[in-house]
């Protein structure tokens, strides 16, 4: 594969030619630069945050990404606080409980604003559309560049993305710890191949250049809510006071599950917390694992489940919760008992069903085909957030839904891909398999990824997506995607790093990257340790699972 980088690359660059018109707190180790960033951010103002060396940065611009300019409402010295300033309040408390005399910054907050798009050739793609603003993310709220949220006052369609349909929700990602800024959008874009097949939904996304007040901010990733919306995780709505379970349910696994309201969250108890054997290619080494914390593990994080969508009853929230219980209880007894259960009528129970085998019973509740897509992904992505959140699944169980637990929706991979120390090399089973926390200070495994890792029936499903993804060139499109837009785009990569100059001035975030990550010079070293990282990976997993 590698042996083509240039005819891939110039091939991928045709393309794109022809057609232009979300992590965890750090450990007390890493508060020292958390600390010191913070406290900076919460003492400064618009007047005494200026760009950093604005005078490099082009009066006359001329770029390959569209301007997306946001206008704040309020023209004050302090108009910029909202971005300048807050940190997730969660995140702040985390840093306060380890750190004395810590200045609490403010939480993020909505500011008015007005949102204007420009196209590359110059043209008004959108013009002065009423929008409220604000810093979105969790530990990514920290860094000097932050992620946002626009919430357009009506729909907006926003560079042809999701198809052109519009929506009032989308997110700027800051890209501040990927050196090469290119891996959510690679993950992305594989992601809407695999799981467009599957009449799934992954989110669509552009790069872009932002300024708001006219103060340059850098290279974005502009891309989609994730949100339970016709077109985008397309599940039965709940009407406004609806309080009937017949719904459908957008969750994410979360480690922050506790900061949302008791009825937008519920815990899972993954079968009584019963040992799992992790797929390492080794059949499990003789080691198997527990993902919940037990009464001695007082270090090891509690992971529940975050509802996203909106519900109206206790009803619901029971019943969704004693749905994904019991959907993880038949997976579980068909993989370790060979023994199959179905649900009885209101789904709020299990009983044996020896009318049945163990693969059917699973196939009743559980949608294997996007399960199988999903482990894909996150095997290709090696996430070092994998088993604590950005992990999302649907429950239809409206009239016209499937009554499964179905996979979709990934999100976030800034931590991915070779920027932590998660498959070095870009070889080793991981997604499956025992993985360590995101500070390195436990062991732990995604449970759903790994629970069915050693029926032979679903291997096949594994085998037979692999193939068809990799013969139909997804993979090496992607690796196209990477060389190209690391040359199209090469003067806007660098204006970012006249702005912010974080791969050098990295001190916020250095103890989270890999050792290769810890040596990138400019964008173009980080895009080449990234494109011979992802190369190395696809090969690795297309020795191990094609057909």
């Amino acid at each position: 594969m590698h042996d083509f980088r240039k005819i891939i690359a110039a091939a991928a660059l045709i393309t794109i030619l022809c057609g232009c018109a979300g992590n965890s707190p750090e450990t007390p180790a890493n508060t020292d630069a958390a600390a010191a960033n913070t406290d900076a951010a919460a003492s400064a103002s618009a007047d005494t945050n200026p760009p950093a060396e604005t005078e490099d940065v082009p009066a006359k611009r001329e770029s390959t990404m569209p301007l997306i300019s946001i206008t704040t409402k309020k023209q004050t010295p302090d108009a910029l606080d909202f971005v300048n300033l807050p940190v997730a309040a969660h995140v702040s408390e985390a840093i306060a409980s380890w750190t004395p005399g810590y200045v609490m910054p403010p939480a993020p907050w909505y500011e008015d604003c007005t949102v204007s798009v420009t196209g590359t050739d110059g043209s008004t793609l959108l013009t002065g559309a009423d929008a409220k603003v604000k810093v979105r993310g969790n530990w990514t709220t920290t860094y000097d560049k932050k992620p946002l949220r626009i919430k357009f006052s009506e729909k907006q369609e926003m560079l042809g993305l999701n198809g052109g349909n519009k929506f009032k929700d989308w997110v700027l990602l800051a890209e501040y710890k990927d050196g090469s800024m290119q891996r959510n959008k690679t993950i992305y874009d594989v992601s809407r191949d695999i799981l467009g097949a599957e009449g799934l939904y992954a989110p669509d996304c552009e790069f872009v250049e932002v300024e708001i007040n006219g103060d340059y901010r850098g290279v974005y990733l502009l891309t989609e809510q994730q949100q339970a919306r016709k077109n985008r995780v397309n599940i039965t709505d709940v009407e406004q006071g609806y309080t009937g379970t017949d719904i459908g349910y957008f969750l994410e696994m979360d480690t922050y599950f506790y900061t949302e309201d008791e009825l937008q969250q519920f815990r899972c108890e993954y079968h009584g917390n019963d040992p799992l054997t992790p797929f390492d290619g080794k059949g499990g080494s003789g080691r198997t694992i527990k993902f919940l914390p037990g009464d001695a593990d007082f270090w090891k994080s509690d992971v529940g489940f975050t509802i996203k969508s909106d519900i109206n009853s206790w009803e619901q929230h029971d019943l969704i919760e004693a749905f994904v219980n019991g959907v993880y209880d038949i997976m579980y007894e068909a993989a370790y008992n060979k023994k199959a259960y179905r649900f009885n009528d209101g789904y709020t129970g299990i009983t044996e069903a020896p009318d049945i085998t163990p693969e059917e019973a699973v196939r009743a509740v559980a949608d294997v085909d996007s399960l199988a897509a999903i482990y894909i992904i996150n095997e290709l992505a090696c996430d070092a957030d994998i088993y604590c959140s950005s992990f999302y699944m649907t429950a239809d169980l409206g009239a016209e839904g499937n009554k499964k637990l179905t996979f979709q929706a990934p999100w976030d991979f800034d931590s991915a891909m070779g920027v932590k120390s998660r498959c070095p090399d870009g070889t080793g089973f991981y997604a499956g398999n025992i993985v360590p926390d995101v500070n390195g200070n436990y062991e732990t495994v995604n449970p759903w990824l790994t629970v069915l890792m050693y029926e032979d029936w679903y291997q096949d499903i594994i085998r037979e997506k692999w193939t068809a993804a990799y013969d139909s060139g997804i993979f090496s499109r992607a690796l196209g995607s990477i060389e190209a837009d690391r040359t199209l785009h090469h003067d806007a990569f660098e204006r970012n790093y006249v702005r912010w100059n974080n791969i050098i001035n990295n001190e916020i975030f250095v103890n989270e990257l890999s050792d290769r990550a810890k040596q990138y010079k400019d964008h173009d070293d980080a895009a080449d340790h990234f494109y011979e990282w992802f190369g190395t990976r696809i090969d690795f997993i297309n020795e191990q699972w094609h057909k």
